[in-house]
């Protein structure tokens, strides 16, 4: 028996990075998937890649940072599969690198916006589903910025503090509920956000980064998803409220 087999999860920004990891590892283990991201050039690649490990995937298009876009998305994967077993906040970005006094309330709200705010949109939804079966499981990304603070990301750094608290508390609320609800800190996973930020194509931050590490690497998104399957299984029944931190030691030090 596969460890997700006939399960129904839905997973926001997993055309990409650890999402697209954490969904092909979840059709391996026989769930139906329902993919929910922003259009994008390499999309169709990446549901292909997935449907190869289960042809039980859908996309839906979604922008987590709106409210009724990830409602839409949610009522979408119930009407296809019937119920919504496991749920993946992971859609996020990283933002424009600033100290506090000189970011733009911009840049700020956007980081919020899909980081936070998106992370709360679909869990806004996914327990009112979720709530109607008494059974369920969710999972949101944080990272290890969710713990400690990084210079010229604030943005993001209280966005995933935010991601922990928003854990935290709904596990407390619905602990009697049949649903369990944790979060995963990464550390620097080798994932396009890392080239979007600037950081894999400027060897000297790049290694600087690494150094941070004391097993002297970036992770891998399999990595991340392994953490993501046994949370979302069976296999962590009496785990709710915790943070697994997947990060080769950066918050030992």
């Amino acid at each position: 028996m596969k460890k997700l087999e006939n399960k129904t999860v839905f997973i926001t920004g997993g055309l990409s990075g650890i999402g697209k990891a954490c969904a092909i590892a979840a059709a391996k283990e026989g769930a139906n998937l329902a993919i929910a991201d922003m259009k994008s050039e390499s999309g169709d690649r990446a549901m292909e890649d997935i449907r190869k490990a289960n042809s039980k995937a859908i996309f839906v298009e979604c922008d987590v940072s709106v409210f009724v876009n990830v409602g839409a998305a949610v009522e979408k994967t119930v009407s296809v599969f019937g119920s919504l077993d496991v749920a993946l906040n992971n859609a996020g970005i990283g933002g424009e690198p600033n100290k506090v006094g000189d970011m733009t309330e911009q840049a700020w709200l956007k980081v919020i916006g899909v980081n936070l705010n998106g992370v709360f949109n679909g869990m806004k939804h996914q327990l009112a589903q979720m709530a109607k079966q008494n059974s369920g499981v969710i999972v949101n990304m944080s990272s290890i910025l969710g713990k400690v603070g990084f210079a010229t990301s604030a943005h993001y750094v209280a966005a995933k503090h935010g991601v922990i608290g928003l854990t935290q508390t709904a596990a407390l609320e619905y602990g009697t509920s049949g649903i369990r609800i944790n979060a995963i800190c990464p550390g620097f996973i080798d994932t396009p956000l890392l080239t979007k930020g600037g950081i894999s194509d400027h060897a000297e931050v790049k290694q600087m980064i690494i150094d941070l590490h004391p097993m002297k690497r970036f992770g891998k998104s399999e990595e991340i998803a392994n953490g993501f399957i046994f949370l979302a299984s069976d296999e962590s029944s009496f785990i709710t409220g915790s943070t697994m931190e997947i990060d080769g030691g950066y918050l030992a030090q």
